[in-house]
């Protein structure tokens, strides 16, 4: 079976780390979109955040969160945090990542998603798509 490069890159690649801890680490994405770019994943693999353990889980988002406030602290304005879970939801490693990418004004990266104009919300326990006004 073929390792997953995420594994790869926590145990053998060469990468560029930001922060690491013992259940996770953060490090520059190799992707040209943006200089700052930055994944935080676990150390061992986890598909997605559904089948992630709470520990894990708190571990990876304090990761997140130490590594965004730094990014603050050095002159960002901002960060955007996203997560895909599932192929369907864009997710194109199934190694569970969230992606950090700090932002100032004029960046000129554009709006990560665009929306409808609708919400999602539960009601009485059931999904309800509704238009926003």
């Amino acid at each position: 079976m073929e390792q997953c490069l995420f594994c790869l890159i926590n145990n053998t690649i060469p990468s560029k780390k930001i922060y690491e801890g013992s259940y996770s680490c953060v490090f520059l994405d190799k992707a040209e979109d943006d200089n700052y770019h930055m994944l935080a994943i676990p150390k061992k693999y986890i598909s997605n955040i559904l089948d992630c353990d709470g520990e894990t889980l708190i571990h990876l988002t304090n990761a997140v969160q130490t590594v965004s406030r730094h990014c603050i602290k050095c002159g960002f304005s901002g960060i955007n945090i996203l997560n895909a879970n599932g192929k369907d939801a864009g997710q194109s490693i199934a190694h569970f990542h969230i992606h950090l990418i700090p932002r100032k004004k004029g960046d000129n990266i554009r709006r990560m998603l665009s929306f409808s104009g609708r919400c999602v919300c539960f009601v009485k326990n059931k999904l309800v798509i509704a238009r926003n006004n």
